[in-house]
């Protein structure tokens, strides 16, 4: 009776988030041939609009779009260091620029990126976020605990800003960038007050409540139906503890901040993607399979073949879960490194991502720990920081990671990738908690 109570307020009080939602629950039960086939008509009709209506596509596109016909994979790749360059030529000139916002991220390649974003494009968002976490049982109306590690995101206006509406919702989120061992414990335990019937969260966070869990022999509410890990790379250790921990299945997401809702795991384990929402390619470059993404619903900014700077191939076939979305396997990406302090705490990947917003300058970065009270960062920049730039960011990391953290910045003209060809854009000491390993 509450739950339902929620849904009707949720549905009043965000109502062009159920009007997206039902056309997304409308697609997902239309046979294969015939998504395919929206889906092209989809990718077509983006084409022609970039083609149109933006500075940058109208002169990368256009050219190549001969009468009603076009091949994919002629059209151009667009590359990180091309939407920083030409931002404000890639927004539509259709778009309302008083209501246009620029968000940014870090990527899982270490490069920052700024893109812009609105109401419209926030609410579609989350409304591809309310399908994926119908795939577990849950539905509108009941608890979901978010644990999230950017803290833009959990700011008033942010993804999961705290607002009133918290209450019709039935959603909570809580910052986790940072935490230590007695935190770990408390949010276990807030977990059995709460009662929520989804928890989400980046998978390293959630992995280390669950060790929290399991450790403390806390016994969690059987209200659980699932556990969305997203943000990172999902380990199948850290798959299998949360499982252990939290007695109910583990979905596996995958998106970004620039282009969410690529793909997510269903009740079987295999990963489908979103072709309402995405064009996605498996393309070889630079020895691997990279993965190349379109948005089709994106017509604030358009974003059409995309370099997203993870890997990963398209499978062929149907899943058992009756879903007509085809299937798809990632290759290792985002794998971060929590950083570690000498008081035990320990701060997110994410709190150092969000230290260089803004700093479009910089081509690549990597934070490396060389010491629990050492950090370097490593720059491509064509020229070096500000000193009050400098000041900024040693006052910050003193503030929030440890008074006694001293901080070098190298300039590089190149930061290799590891030996599975990824770059890592935070690199801890590799410590573990006993147990963990």
């Amino acid at each position: 009776m509450i739950a339902r109570l929620r849904h009707w307020l949720h549905r009043r009080r965000h109502p062009l988030r159920y009007a997206h939602l039902g056309p997304l629950l409308h697609t997902q039960a239309l046979r294969r041939d015939e998504l395919l086939a929206k889906q092209q008509r989809d990718l077509a009709d983006i084409v022609e609009f970039a083609a149109a209506h933006t500075p940058y596509y109208a002169e990368t596109l256009a050219p190549l779009l001969q009468g009603s016909r076009f091949d994919p994979n002629a059209l151009p790749i667009l590359k990180k260091n091309d939407v920083i360059r030409r931002l404000n030529d890639l927004l539509a000139d259709t778009a309302d620029r008083s209501h246009a916002k620029v968000g940014h991220t870090g990527g899982s390649t270490g490069k920052p990126l700024a893109f812009w974003y609105d109401n419209a494009k926030h609410e579609l968002m989350r409304a591809g976020m309310m399908r994926s976490y119908r795939l577990s049982g849950w539905r509108p109306g009941q608890k979901i605990l978010n644990f999230w590690g950017a803290r833009q995101d959990v700011a008033p206006d942010g993804v999961f800003g705290a607002q009133l509406g918290d209450l019709i919702a039935a959603e909570h989120t809580i910052s986790a960038f940072e935490y230590t061992e007695e935190k770990l414990v408390e949010w276990a335990r807030f977990i059995q007050r709460y009662r929520p019937v989804l928890l989400q969260g980046y998978a390293s966070v959630l992995a280390e409540i669950a060790h929290a869990v399991i450790e403390n022999r806390l016994a969690m509410p059987k209200t659980l139906l699932g556990v969305y890990s997203t943000a990172e790379v999902l380990t199948d250790e850290q798959r299998q503890r949360m499982q252990q921990a939290f007695g109910c299945k583990v979905f596996n997401q995958y998106g970004s901040r620039e282009i969410p809702n690529i793909a997510c795991e269903c009740r079987l384990g295999r990963m489908h993607v979103f072709t309402d929402m995405v064009y996605l390619e498996s393309v070889p470059l630079e020895n691997e399979n990279r993965l190349l993404v379109t948005s089709l619903t994106n017509r604030l900014m358009p974003m059409i073949r995309y370099d997203i700077g993870d890997s990963g191939r398209l499978l062929d076939g149907a899943c058992g879960c009756g879903l007509p979305f085809p299937l798809m396997e990632m290759d290792l990406c985002r794998q971060n490194d929590l950083v570690r302090t000498p008081s035990g705490k320990t701060v997110h990947p994410s709190y150092f991502n969000r230290l260089l917003y803004g700093q479009t300058q910089i081509r690549q970065y990597q934070w490396v720990q060389r010491d629990l009270d050492q950090l370097e960062l490593n720059l491509v920049t064509p020229q070096p920081l500000g000193s009050e730039t400098l000041a900024s960011l040693e006052a910050s990391i003193r503030r929030d990671v440890d008074v006694l953290t001293a901080l070098k910045v190298n300039y590089l003209d190149d930061i290799p990738r590891t030996v599975s060809g990824k770059h890592r854009f935070v690199i801890g000491l590799g410590a573990a908690h006993p147990g963990h390993r």
